[in-house]
């Protein structure tokens, strides 16, 4: 006997989205992949690198909230998309800069342009599949977005000390561009009522309790988790007096890469377990497993085995929170505001890299990278026990009109 019809869930937008996901990333995980060694050219260190990071971060913060909610209010999600794949192409500029401030200009013009993309692309999937199938679909958009991370840095990691760095940037250009056509033209919208008459804040203010308390807990998780492209460069560092400057940047490279394939393989994985079990357990897991590891690397040193194991379990925690934070998201949040709803979830992670990655950064460069480390497991740990406090996932479901157009859409 065939699955109900409300069971279907790799649909035209599914697809779509995923492709979108998969051509994205492997541009910007490229271009984030070699960061790191391109920054050390113009003398910048981890301080550099953190103020990058977390500058980038904090401007897509900016728009994520703005541009969620004004997509809800025009009932339109498609051009904010397509503008948003635009704009994080462009960081294939980065083959063009002459000194690390232009970097940090190019990269948040493109992290604004992921932030205005990133949580209208979440609710126009949480609003193509029904509520039932969350963690699958966002386990798979996750899965298709880590590929993507995979191929980028396997690029990078295949061209490094063959081209040039700003020859290897210029290749982000050529995955942009699809992610650009796929949004303008194979991704469908089910036409939506304009909301003309909601304003920002009392959007806010509407949303239901329990997901602006999941969204404080999210904040202060992000506090302490800071980018992992610090991981790359803490590892380069100790591994460069034992192993020569370029073996440590291959094996930070390779690492990175081993990081983004464990992602990849249990994101799908999580979310259909999520569909089964308690979304906001195994949220905790990958909220602790960050911890665990800040922990680790206090005392891997250059030892290369405990460094490829802390890698691992940081893949396996970013498959677990990426697809289970948003399937999580989806099942508290309201149903007619999706867009304020993602776009405020969004907002609070980026406040939180922008200050992780720059108090991280400078704990580095100016007390040690053990207090960098400690203070990154403290704030990991507490927003892991701050999820006990929130309700585990209440029953809302998306009306069957939802997603019915998507599905005739689907056979296109």
């Amino acid at each position: 006997m065939s699955k109900p019809e409300t069971h279907r869930w790799l649909t035209r937008n599914v697809i779509a989205i995923g492709m979108l996901s998969l051509f994205s990333d492997m541009g910007h995980e490229l271009t984030t992949a070699v960061l790191p060694l391109f920054l050390a050219t113009f003398g910048g260190g981890a301080l550099a690198l953190g103020t990058i990071e977390g500058v980038s971060d904090g401007a897509s913060s900016l728009v994520k909230l703005w541009m969620s909610y004004y997509s809800d209010r025009i009932g339109k999600r498609k051009p904010i998309l397509a503008a948003g794949y635009l704009a994080t192409a462009l960081m294939g500029g980065f083959a063009f800069v002459t000194a690390w401030w232009q970097l940090l200009a190019i990269r948040t013009v493109g992290w604004m342009g992921r932030g205005a993309r990133g949580p209208v692309r979440d609710a126009l999937l949480s609003e193509s599949v029904p509520a039932e199938v969350y963690g699958r679909a966002f386990g798979f958009e996750g899965a298709m977005d880590t590929l993507g991370a995979i191929i980028g840095p396997a690029i990078a990691l295949a061209l490094v000390g063959i081209a040039s760095l700003r020859h290897i940037f210029l290749i982000s250009f050529l995955s942009g561009a699809i992610t650009v056509y796929v949004a303008a033209v194979i991704l469908r919208e089910r036409p939506r009522a304009r909301q003309a008459h909601k304003t920002l804040l009392p959007s806010i203010a509407s949303l239901p309790r329990s997901f602006r308390r999941f969204v404080g807990t999210v904040t202060i998780f992000g506090l302490g988790n800071f980018a992992h492209t610090l991981l790359v460069l803490h590892t380069v560092a100790v591994l460069t007096p034992s192993r020569g400057s370029v073996a440590a940047q291959r094996i930070g490279l390779g690492l990175y890469l081993l990081h983004n394939v464990l992602c990849a393989a249990v994101s799908y994985p999580v979310g259909a377990l999520g569909d089964h079990l308690s979304e906001r357990s195994l949220l905790g897991v990958g909220y602790a497993l960050f911890g665990i590891l800040c922990l680790g690397f206090l005392v891997a040193g250059a030892n290369l085995i405990l460094l490829t194991f802390f890698f691992v379990l940081a893949g396996i925690y970013i498959g677990i929170v990426d697809a289970m934070e948003r399937a999580f998201a989806a099942d508290l949040t309201s149903p007619s505001q999706p867009g304020t709803g993602y776009g405020l979830l969004a907002t609070a992670n980026s406040i939180g890299d922008l200050c992780s990655s720059v108090v991280v950064g400078f704990l580095w460069s100016h007390v040690s990278t053990a207090a960098g480390f400690l203070y990154g497991a403290v704030f990991t740990l507490a927003g892991a026990a701050a999820l006990v406090t929130i309700p585990p996932r209440p029953q809302l479901k998306l009306e069957p009109a939802a997603f019915s157009t998507e599905r005739s859409g689907s056979a296109d």
